[in-house]
Protein backbone atom coordinates (compact mmCIF):
# COMPACT_ATOMS: atom_id res chain seq x y z
CA UNK A 1 0.00 0.00 0.00
CA UNK A 2 3.15 2.00 0.64
CA UNK A 3 4.02 1.65 -3.09
CA UNK A 4 0.39 2.34 -4.60
CA UNK A 5 0.33 5.86 -2.23
CA UNK A 6 3.22 7.26 -3.90
CA UNK A 7 2.54 6.09 -7.21
CA UNK A 8 -1.04 7.40 -6.67
CA UNK A 9 -0.02 11.21 -5.35
CA UNK A 10 3.70 11.25 -7.50
CA UNK A 11 2.39 14.35 -9.45
CA UNK A 12 0.74 16.08 -6.93
CA UNK A 13 2.91 18.22 -6.21
CA UNK A 14 4.77 18.94 -9.79
CA UNK A 15 1.03 19.39 -11.18
CA UNK A 16 1.95 23.01 -12.54
CA UNK A 17 3.99 21.28 -14.96
CA UNK A 18 0.55 21.08 -16.18
CA UNK A 19 -1.43 24.28 -16.51
CA UNK A 20 0.47 25.02 -19.82
CA UNK A 21 1.07 21.84 -22.67
CA UNK A 22 4.21 23.64 -23.76
CA UNK A 23 6.26 23.27 -20.20
CA UNK A 24 6.46 19.55 -21.00
CA UNK A 25 7.24 17.41 -23.70
CA UNK A 26 3.87 14.86 -23.06
CA UNK A 27 1.82 17.85 -23.84
CA UNK A 28 -0.81 17.39 -20.91
CA UNK A 29 -3.19 20.25 -19.74
CA UNK A 30 -4.22 20.72 -16.54
CA UNK A 31 -7.96 19.36 -17.58
CA UNK A 32 -5.78 16.28 -19.14
CA UNK A 33 -4.60 16.25 -16.24
CA UNK A 34 -7.21 15.96 -14.14
CA UNK A 35 -9.09 13.59 -16.45
CA UNK A 36 -5.81 11.33 -16.63
CA UNK A 37 -6.03 11.53 -12.40
CA UNK A 38 -9.96 10.80 -12.34
CA UNK A 39 -9.34 7.31 -14.30
CA UNK A 40 -8.23 6.08 -10.95
CA UNK A 41 -11.89 5.75 -10.37
CA UNK A 42 -13.76 4.43 -13.39
CA UNK A 43 -13.86 0.99 -13.03
CA UNK A 44 -14.23 1.14 -9.57
CA UNK A 45 -17.38 3.38 -10.42
CA UNK A 46 -19.12 1.65 -12.80
CA UNK A 47 -19.10 -1.64 -11.02
CA UNK A 48 -15.91 -3.06 -10.70
CA UNK A 49 -15.50 -2.12 -7.20
CA UNK A 50 -18.54 -3.79 -5.90
CA UNK A 51 -18.17 -7.20 -7.79
CA UNK A 52 -14.72 -7.69 -6.82
CA UNK A 53 -15.97 -6.54 -3.25
CA UNK A 54 -18.33 -9.91 -3.42
CA UNK A 55 -15.58 -11.47 -4.94
CA UNK A 56 -13.31 -10.83 -1.43
CA UNK A 57 -15.68 -12.59 0.42
CA UNK A 58 -16.35 -15.56 -2.13
CA UNK A 59 -13.07 -16.26 -2.55
CA UNK A 60 -10.95 -14.87 0.48
CA UNK A 61 -8.16 -12.18 0.49
CA UNK A 62 -5.79 -14.01 -0.72
CA UNK A 63 -6.74 -15.43 -3.94
CA UNK A 64 -8.54 -11.82 -4.68
CA UNK A 65 -6.02 -9.73 -3.29
CA UNK A 66 -2.93 -11.70 -5.64
CA UNK A 67 -5.12 -11.30 -8.55
CA UNK A 68 -5.84 -7.12 -8.09
CA UNK A 69 -1.90 -6.90 -6.89
CA UNK A 70 -1.01 -7.93 -10.13
CA UNK A 71 -3.59 -5.55 -12.20
CA UNK A 72 -1.95 -2.49 -10.16
CA UNK A 73 1.26 -3.50 -10.79
CA UNK A 74 0.15 -3.68 -14.19
CA UNK A 75 -2.04 -0.68 -14.50
CA UNK A 76 0.97 1.20 -13.01
CA UNK A 77 3.10 -0.48 -15.92
CA UNK A 78 1.16 0.67 -18.44
CA UNK A 79 1.08 4.68 -17.35
CA UNK A 80 4.91 4.83 -17.37
CA UNK A 81 4.94 3.52 -21.14
CA UNK A 82 2.17 5.77 -22.02
CA UNK A 83 4.29 8.58 -20.77
CA UNK A 84 7.89 7.79 -22.40
CA UNK A 85 6.54 6.05 -25.52
CA UNK A 86 6.38 9.86 -27.11
CA UNK A 87 2.99 9.47 -28.30
CA UNK A 88 1.19 12.46 -28.99
CA UNK A 89 -0.68 13.97 -26.59
CA UNK A 90 -4.00 12.65 -27.42
CA UNK A 91 -3.03 9.42 -27.58
CA UNK A 92 -0.25 9.32 -24.44
CA UNK A 93 -3.38 10.46 -22.63
CA UNK A 94 -5.61 7.65 -23.24
CA UNK A 95 -3.18 4.93 -22.69
CA UNK A 96 -2.56 6.74 -19.23
CA UNK A 97 -6.58 7.27 -18.26
CA UNK A 98 -6.54 3.45 -19.41
CA UNK A 99 -3.31 2.21 -17.14
CA UNK A 100 -4.94 4.11 -14.46
CA UNK A 101 -8.31 2.96 -14.05
CA UNK A 102 -6.48 -0.64 -13.86
CA UNK A 103 -4.35 0.96 -11.74
CA UNK A 104 -7.10 2.15 -9.34
CA UNK A 105 -9.35 -0.84 -9.43
CA UNK A 106 -6.26 -3.03 -8.57
CA UNK A 107 -5.24 -0.63 -5.90
CA UNK A 108 -9.01 -0.38 -4.27
CA UNK A 109 -9.44 -3.95 -4.11
CA UNK A 110 -5.91 -4.83 -2.64
CA UNK A 111 -6.97 -2.10 0.19
CA UNK A 112 -9.78 -3.56 0.59
CA UNK A 113 -8.36 -6.90 1.24
CA UNK A 114 -5.63 -5.37 3.98
CA UNK A 115 -8.59 -3.82 5.92
CA UNK A 116 -10.50 -7.41 5.71
CA UNK A 117 -7.66 -8.77 6.93
CA UNK A 118 -6.94 -6.68 9.48
CA UNK A 119 -10.31 -6.84 10.27
CA UNK A 120 -10.19 -10.24 10.76
CA UNK A 121 -7.04 -10.96 12.18
CA UNK A 122 -8.12 -7.74 14.61
CA UNK A 123 -11.66 -8.77 15.47
CA UNK A 124 -11.63 -9.06 18.96
CA UNK A 125 -8.26 -6.93 19.61
CA UNK A 126 -7.06 -3.24 19.01
CA UNK A 127 -8.40 -2.89 15.48
CA UNK A 128 -8.32 0.53 15.36
CA UNK A 129 -4.77 0.52 16.51
CA UNK A 130 -3.61 -1.86 13.81
CA UNK A 131 -5.75 -0.12 11.10
CA UNK A 132 -4.12 3.17 11.89
CA UNK A 133 -1.15 2.03 12.09
CA UNK A 134 -1.63 0.55 8.31
CA UNK A 135 -2.44 3.96 7.18
CA UNK A 136 0.48 5.64 8.25
CA UNK A 137 2.66 3.00 6.63
CA UNK A 138 0.51 3.88 3.62
CA UNK A 139 0.86 7.62 3.74
CA UNK A 140 4.04 7.18 4.19
CA UNK A 141 3.99 6.29 0.86
CA UNK A 142 2.22 9.81 -0.19
CA UNK A 143 4.78 11.93 1.88
CA UNK A 144 7.39 10.44 0.42
CA UNK A 145 5.88 11.59 -3.54
CA UNK A 146 4.84 14.94 -2.25
CA UNK A 147 8.60 15.10 -0.91
CA UNK A 148 10.68 13.36 -3.71
CA UNK A 149 8.59 14.44 -6.83
CA UNK A 150 9.54 18.28 -6.82
CA UNK A 151 13.67 17.18 -6.63
CA UNK A 152 13.09 14.63 -9.36
CA UNK A 153 11.89 17.46 -11.71
CA UNK A 154 13.07 19.98 -10.51
CA UNK A 155 11.40 23.14 -11.48
CA UNK A 156 12.90 25.62 -13.56
CA UNK A 157 10.63 28.49 -15.47
CA UNK A 158 12.13 28.49 -18.84
CA UNK A 159 13.06 24.58 -19.23
CA UNK A 160 10.45 22.45 -21.58
CA UNK A 161 10.73 19.20 -19.69
CA UNK A 162 11.64 15.82 -21.63
CA UNK A 163 9.47 13.17 -21.51
CA UNK A 164 11.74 11.13 -19.45
CA UNK A 165 12.13 14.41 -16.76
CA UNK A 166 8.68 13.73 -16.34
CA UNK A 167 8.33 10.04 -15.83
CA UNK A 168 11.03 10.14 -13.10
CA UNK A 169 8.38 9.95 -10.30
CA UNK A 170 6.31 6.73 -12.29
CA UNK A 171 9.79 4.99 -12.84
CA UNK A 172 10.51 5.25 -9.10
CA UNK A 173 6.95 4.65 -7.82
CA UNK A 174 7.30 1.48 -10.09
CA UNK A 175 10.18 0.35 -8.57
CA UNK A 176 8.55 0.41 -5.02
CA UNK A 177 5.97 -2.08 -6.42
CA UNK A 178 8.35 -4.80 -7.51
CA UNK A 179 9.12 -4.64 -3.74
CA UNK A 180 5.46 -4.49 -2.54
CA UNK A 181 4.80 -7.75 -5.10
CA UNK A 182 7.57 -9.84 -2.91
CA UNK A 183 6.08 -8.21 0.42
CA UNK A 184 2.57 -9.43 -0.68
CA UNK A 185 3.69 -12.99 -1.26
CA UNK A 186 5.12 -12.53 2.35
CA UNK A 187 1.48 -11.71 3.65
CA UNK A 188 -0.05 -14.51 2.00
CA UNK A 189 1.56 -16.90 3.40
CA UNK A 190 1.49 -15.73 7.18
CA UNK A 191 -2.40 -15.11 6.71
CA UNK A 192 -2.02 -18.93 5.42
CA UNK A 193 -0.30 -19.93 8.66
CA UNK A 194 -2.98 -17.36 10.41
CA UNK A 195 -5.90 -19.34 9.39
CA UNK A 196 -4.34 -23.09 10.01
CA UNK A 197 -3.37 -22.27 13.68
CA UNK A 198 -6.98 -20.69 14.25
CA UNK A 199 -8.37 -24.47 12.47
CA UNK A 200 -10.58 -22.70 10.05
CA UNK A 201 -10.91 -22.08 6.34
CA UNK A 202 -9.87 -18.22 4.91
CA UNK A 203 -12.80 -16.30 6.45
CA UNK A 204 -13.33 -18.40 9.67
CA UNK A 205 -17.00 -19.47 8.92
CA UNK A 206 -18.89 -22.09 8.27
CA UNK A 207 -20.71 -23.13 5.02
CA UNK A 208 -24.21 -21.88 6.79
CA UNK A 209 -22.82 -18.61 7.33
CA UNK A 210 -21.24 -18.23 4.10
CA UNK A 211 -21.56 -15.08 1.90
CA UNK A 212 -24.85 -15.10 -0.78
CA UNK A 213 -25.11 -12.52 -3.27
CA UNK A 214 -28.95 -11.74 -2.07
CA UNK A 215 -26.68 -10.03 1.31
CA UNK A 216 -25.63 -7.13 -0.65
CA UNK A 217 -29.38 -5.94 -0.63
CA UNK A 218 -29.23 -6.09 3.31
CA UNK A 219 -26.23 -3.81 2.84
CA UNK A 220 -28.05 -1.53 0.67
CA UNK A 221 -31.08 -1.24 3.06
CA UNK A 222 -28.55 -0.15 6.33
CA UNK A 223 -29.15 3.14 6.46
CA UNK A 224 -25.30 3.39 8.82
CA UNK A 225 -23.93 1.91 5.91
CA UNK A 226 -25.19 5.49 3.88
CA UNK A 227 -23.79 7.57 6.33
CA UNK A 228 -20.68 6.02 6.34
CA UNK A 229 -20.54 6.19 2.66
CA UNK A 230 -21.57 9.57 2.58
CA UNK A 231 -18.81 10.93 4.90
CA UNK A 232 -16.49 9.11 3.37
CA UNK A 233 -16.97 10.81 -0.19
CA UNK A 234 -16.81 13.86 1.27
CA UNK A 235 -14.24 14.00 3.57
CA UNK A 236 -11.91 11.67 1.16
CA UNK A 237 -12.94 14.29 -2.04
CA UNK A 238 -12.27 17.21 -0.13
CA UNK A 239 -9.03 16.20 0.79
CA UNK A 240 -7.55 13.81 -1.99
CA UNK A 241 -8.95 15.54 -4.74
CA UNK A 242 -7.42 18.93 -3.01
CA UNK A 243 -3.70 16.91 -2.94
CA UNK A 244 -3.86 16.31 -6.48
CA UNK A 245 -4.00 19.40 -7.21
CA UNK A 246 -2.00 20.93 -4.16
CA UNK A 247 0.85 22.48 -6.20
CA UNK A 248 -1.48 24.49 -8.66
CA UNK A 249 -3.42 25.79 -5.03
CA UNK A 250 -0.81 26.43 -2.98
CA UNK A 251 1.75 28.19 -5.01
CA UNK A 252 -0.50 31.37 -7.10
CA UNK A 253 -2.18 31.19 -2.97
CA UNK A 254 1.02 31.91 -1.20
CA UNK A 255 3.95 32.93 -3.46
CA UNK A 256 5.73 30.15 -2.99
CA UNK A 257 8.14 27.52 -4.78
CA UNK A 258 7.28 24.30 -5.84
CA UNK A 259 9.34 22.47 -3.40
CA UNK A 260 8.16 24.79 -0.54
CA UNK A 261 4.38 23.56 -1.71
CA UNK A 262 5.55 19.63 -1.59
CA UNK A 263 7.12 20.22 1.98
CA UNK A 264 3.90 22.06 3.10
CA UNK A 265 1.64 19.11 1.51
CA UNK A 266 3.69 16.55 2.94
CA UNK A 267 2.71 17.70 5.87
CA UNK A 268 -0.31 15.71 5.57
CA UNK A 269 0.28 12.25 5.22
CA UNK A 270 3.57 13.21 7.95
CA UNK A 271 0.77 13.83 10.74
CA UNK A 272 -1.43 10.69 9.58
CA UNK A 273 2.22 9.02 10.38
CA UNK A 274 1.91 9.87 13.55
CA UNK A 275 -1.05 10.60 14.97
CA UNK A 276 -3.09 7.83 12.91
CA UNK A 277 -2.05 4.96 14.91
CA UNK A 278 -2.64 7.06 18.17
CA UNK A 279 -6.15 8.14 17.24
CA UNK A 280 -6.68 5.05 16.71
CA UNK A 281 -5.29 3.89 20.14
CA UNK A 282 -7.82 6.65 21.79
CA UNK A 283 -10.68 5.48 19.73
CA UNK A 284 -9.43 1.72 21.10
CA UNK A 285 -9.35 2.85 24.48
CA UNK A 286 -11.64 5.30 24.93
CA UNK A 287 -14.47 4.83 22.36
CA UNK A 288 -16.63 7.96 20.90
CA UNK A 289 -16.11 6.97 17.63
CA UNK A 290 -18.59 8.85 16.09
CA UNK A 291 -17.54 12.27 17.97
CA UNK A 292 -14.35 12.03 16.69
CA UNK A 293 -15.43 12.08 13.45
CA UNK A 294 -17.37 15.16 14.14
CA UNK A 295 -14.24 16.92 15.28
CA UNK A 296 -11.73 15.92 12.07
CA UNK A 297 -14.45 17.15 9.80
CA UNK A 298 -14.76 20.30 11.58
CA UNK A 299 -10.86 20.57 10.95
CA UNK A 300 -10.52 20.04 7.92
CA UNK A 301 -13.75 23.02 6.97
CA UNK A 302 -11.55 25.36 9.23
CA UNK A 303 -8.44 24.37 6.73
CA UNK A 304 -10.54 25.31 3.96
CA UNK A 305 -11.79 28.36 4.99
CA UNK A 306 -8.29 29.39 5.37
CA UNK A 307 -6.66 28.27 2.26
CA UNK A 308 -9.68 29.70 0.55
CA UNK A 309 -10.24 33.58 2.36
CA UNK A 310 -6.59 33.58 4.19
CA UNK A 311 -4.51 36.43 3.26
CA UNK A 312 -2.85 36.45 -0.31
CA UNK A 313 0.71 35.41 -0.31
CA UNK A 314 1.50 34.58 3.34
CA UNK A 315 2.69 30.99 3.83
CA UNK A 316 1.95 31.03 7.68
CA UNK A 317 -1.65 30.26 6.53
CA UNK A 318 -0.70 27.36 4.22
CA UNK A 319 0.96 25.65 6.99
CA UNK A 320 -1.82 26.11 9.38
CA UNK A 321 -4.28 24.51 6.98
CA UNK A 322 -1.96 21.86 6.35
CA UNK A 323 -1.62 21.04 10.32
CA UNK A 324 -5.77 21.17 11.28
CA UNK A 325 -6.35 19.37 7.61
CA UNK A 326 -3.47 17.05 8.91
CA UNK A 327 -5.13 16.40 12.13
CA UNK A 328 -8.73 16.01 11.01
CA UNK A 329 -7.05 13.47 8.18
CA UNK A 330 -6.11 10.90 10.56
CA UNK A 331 -8.67 11.75 13.14
CA UNK A 332 -11.86 10.51 11.12
CA UNK A 333 -10.11 7.32 8.95
CA UNK A 334 -9.01 6.33 12.49
CA UNK A 335 -12.93 6.34 13.83
CA UNK A 336 -14.69 6.01 10.81
CA UNK A 337 -13.25 2.35 9.26
CA UNK A 338 -13.35 0.24 12.49
CA UNK A 339 -17.08 1.39 12.72
CA UNK A 340 -17.73 -0.95 9.68
CA UNK A 341 -17.15 -3.85 11.25
CA UNK A 342 -19.54 -3.08 13.68
CA UNK A 343 -22.74 -2.17 11.30
CA UNK A 344 -22.76 -5.76 9.49
CA UNK A 345 -22.16 -9.26 9.57
CA UNK A 346 -18.34 -10.75 9.22
CA UNK A 347 -19.61 -12.60 6.26
CA UNK A 348 -20.29 -9.52 3.70
CA UNK A 349 -17.24 -7.57 5.68
CA UNK A 350 -15.13 -7.41 2.73
CA UNK A 351 -18.37 -6.37 -0.03
CA UNK A 352 -19.56 -3.82 2.89
CA UNK A 353 -16.08 -2.31 2.27
CA UNK A 354 -16.11 -2.68 -1.13
CA UNK A 355 -19.51 -0.57 -1.30
CA UNK A 356 -18.03 2.26 0.87
CA UNK A 357 -15.44 2.88 -1.29
CA UNK A 358 -17.32 2.79 -4.47
CA UNK A 359 -19.19 5.62 -3.37
CA UNK A 360 -15.97 7.53 -2.12
CA UNK A 361 -14.80 6.69 -5.71
CA UNK A 362 -17.82 8.22 -6.96
CA UNK A 363 -16.75 11.55 -5.76
CA UNK A 364 -13.65 11.25 -6.63
CA UNK A 365 -13.95 11.11 -10.25
CA UNK A 366 -16.45 13.58 -10.04
CA UNK A 367 -14.29 16.39 -8.06
CA UNK A 368 -10.76 15.54 -9.71
CA UNK A 369 -12.69 16.47 -12.61
CA UNK A 370 -14.23 19.18 -11.82
CA UNK A 371 -11.01 20.74 -10.10
CA UNK A 372 -9.10 20.34 -13.35
CA UNK A 373 -12.05 21.69 -15.35
CA UNK A 374 -11.82 24.79 -12.98
CA UNK A 375 -8.04 25.48 -13.24
CA UNK A 376 -8.02 24.38 -16.64
CA UNK A 377 -10.90 27.07 -17.09
CA UNK A 378 -8.33 29.73 -15.27
CA UNK A 379 -5.31 29.15 -17.23
CA UNK A 380 -1.52 29.96 -16.05
CA UNK A 381 -2.67 33.75 -16.49
CA UNK A 382 -5.00 33.23 -13.20
CA UNK A 383 -4.08 31.08 -11.67
CA UNK A 384 -4.87 32.75 -8.24
CA UNK A 385 -8.45 33.07 -9.09
CA UNK A 386 -8.58 29.40 -10.32
CA UNK A 387 -6.90 28.13 -7.09
CA UNK A 388 -9.56 30.17 -4.53
CA UNK A 389 -12.41 28.92 -6.99
CA UNK A 390 -11.76 25.29 -6.36
CA UNK A 391 -11.47 25.83 -2.93
CA UNK A 392 -14.70 27.39 -2.23
CA UNK A 393 -15.42 23.40 -3.92
CA UNK A 394 -13.60 21.77 -0.97
CA UNK A 395 -14.89 24.14 1.08
CA UNK A 396 -18.36 22.88 0.40
CA UNK A 397 -17.47 19.13 0.44
CA UNK A 398 -16.50 20.10 4.01
CA UNK A 399 -19.85 21.70 5.33
CA UNK A 400 -21.35 19.01 3.64
CA UNK A 401 -19.20 16.04 5.47
CA UNK A 402 -19.57 17.96 9.85
CA UNK A 403 -23.28 17.65 8.77
CA UNK A 404 -23.18 14.18 7.92
CA UNK A 405 -20.84 13.48 10.63
CA UNK A 406 -23.54 14.90 13.32
CA UNK A 407 -26.46 12.30 11.70
CA UNK A 408 -24.12 9.61 12.23
CA UNK A 409 -23.32 10.68 16.07
CA UNK A 410 -27.31 10.83 16.02
CA UNK A 411 -27.40 7.77 14.80
CA UNK A 412 -25.27 6.19 17.17
CA UNK A 413 -27.00 7.51 20.16
CA UNK A 414 -30.23 5.95 19.27
CA UNK A 415 -28.96 2.73 18.43
CA UNK A 416 -26.41 1.70 21.32
CA UNK A 417 -26.84 -1.74 20.34
CA UNK A 418 -24.06 -1.13 17.77
CA UNK A 419 -21.68 -0.50 20.10
CA UNK A 420 -20.01 2.48 17.30
CA UNK A 421 -18.98 4.65 20.26
CA UNK A 422 -18.10 2.03 22.70
CA UNK A 423 -14.37 1.10 23.49
CA UNK A 424 -12.81 -1.59 21.84
CA UNK A 425 -10.96 -5.01 23.54
CA UNK A 426 -7.47 -4.59 23.91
Amino acid sequence: MFASYFFDDMFSTISYLFEDPARTQLGWDAAGYGLYASGYSVLCVFGGLVVCGMLLDKWGVRVTGSIFVGMMVAGAAAVLYAITAGFPPERSLRIAYIGCMFFGLGSEIAGTAVTRSIAKWFRHGPMALAMGLQLAIARLGTALALVLSPRLVVENSGHVYTLAETARPAVFGLGLMALGLVLWAVFVAMDARFDQKNARDEEGKQQADAFRFADVVGILKNGNFWLIGLLCVLFYSSIIAFKKFAGAILIPRFGIPAGTAGWMVSMLPFATVIFAPLFGLLVDKRGKGTRWMVLGSVLALIAHLLLTFAPQGVPFFGYLAMVLLGFGYSLVPAALWPSVPKIVPDKVLGTTFALVYWVQNLGLLAFKMLAGGILGRAGAADARSGAVATELMFTGLCVAAVLVALLFARASRKHPELELDQPNKL
